[in-house]
């Protein structure tokens, strides 16, 4: 999973980014700090990977990871080139997701690049950009289509058509992801990776007496980026990114004080994470064994030998079976041995759909 940190300059992009990756990503107090992504790969929180430690004494255990991409703060104009924006609107069409930073606090020492603090202007200005560069886009697609149809042929006359449904969308200063269309219609669509089409998740940016203050819905900035959030079903997550930054430099244990501290159980960082899964539709099965512990980043829906897949194309392509068990079952039993004893654990085939937690083994031939 690939996500992109964008935002205006001066919201909090690489203070974030630092507290994701444990620093190196350079913030100052001047737009374009950031001039090339910084990328950071970060392990994907699964406490079950700590029990199936104790449990088989791996020689290694090796997370899910998530990969971040800091990307330089975007500005009005960006999609004709503005502050280096062609190059950076560029490195966003690589992501998964958007990750998109608002700036949720007032302070006279941070310069805003609009003169004051406007959550619902800063994301209409960022969303903007990415519909006017799609349009660029959706308009080369139309040219092509009716090319092609100059030999009689209807489909691309038909795809034409789709094509222009959604110039008129975009025109009208609405996102990709908000355009209606049919399953076959979405899968044409897919062909050209539009900016306003890629899920978002706005994190809201909120400075440390706000956020530690108690009730964060009582912040007006941050009651608007909920609004939006909630207009166009995409997720929200609160963060403090000077205090993400702190914590992140933190022991494990001084980490949880903290947080209680704070009235929390996890992080910003972790919750990020887990809205990300979830924008995704994304799951985690787990392999155990005595070489290694591994949890693996599948869809929901996949199917076991598509998941097995993952973890090389031989599993695949000679897939005969899954023995799988629950984490839960597994946790209840104590061990494999118990749980087969139990009959808790599944021989599975082709058709069988992976569930987040699911503990497998899988039997292949090639």
């Amino acid at each position: 999973m690939k996500l992109g940190i964008v935002g205006l300059p001066n919201v909090g992009k690489s203070t974030l980014f630092n507290a994701i990756v444990g620093g190196g990503a350079q913030a100052a107090n001047y737009p374009f700090c950031t001039i090339d992504p910084n990328v950071g790969v970060v392990p994907v929180p699964d406490e079950r990977l700590d029990k199936l430690r104790e449990m088989y004494d791996p020689e290694k255990v090796t997370p899910a990871v998530i990969e971040f991409v800091d990307i330089a703060g975007l500005v009005k104009g960006a999609s004709k080139g503005e502050g280096l924006g062609n190059k950076f609107l560029s490195h966003i069409r690589e992501t998964d997701a958007v990750v998109h930073v608002v700036r949720c606090f007032a302070d006279d020492n941070i310069i805003h690049v609009e003169g004051s603090v406007g959550p619902r202007r800063d994301i209409e200005t960022i969303e903007l950009e990415l519909i006017l560069s799609d349009l660029e886009l959706v308009e080369r697609r139309i040219d092509r289509c009716l090319k092609a149809s100059k030999g009689g042929d209807k489909k691309p006359l038909e795809e034409a058509e789709i094509w222009r449904r959604l110039k008129t969308h975009l025109e009208e200063g609405r996102s990709a992801r908000s355009f209606s269309a049919t399953e076959e219609e979405r899968e044409i669509l897919a062909d050209v990776p539009m900016l306003s089409n890629k899920p978002v998740i706005y994190v809201a940016n909120m400075s440390e007496a706000e956020f530690s203050a108690g009730d964060i819905r009582q912040n007006p900035f941050y009651q608007e980026v909920e609004a939006i959030a909630q207009e166009e079903q995409s997720l929200v997550v609160p963060v403090c990114g000077k205090l993400e930054e702190e914590i992140a430099q933190m022991e494990p244990e001084d980490k949880l004080m903290f947080l209680e501290e704070l009235g929390l159980k996890e992080s910003g960082l972790d919750r990020l994470i887990k809205a990300g899964y979830d924008l995704l539709g994304l799951i985690s099965y787990l392999t155990a064994g005595k070489p290694e512990v591994r949890a693996w980043t599948i869809k929901k829906g996949t199917k076991a030998p598509q998941a097995a897949g993952k973890i090389h194309s031989d599993f695949e392509r000679g897939f005969i079976r899954a023995e799988v068990v629950s984490y839960d079952d597994l946790m209840a039993c104590g061990t494999m041995a118990a749980a087969k004893e139990k009959g808790l654990v599944r021989s599975e085939g082709k058709e069988y759909v992976m569930k987040d937690g699911d503990i497998v083994l899988f039997r292949f031939n090639v």
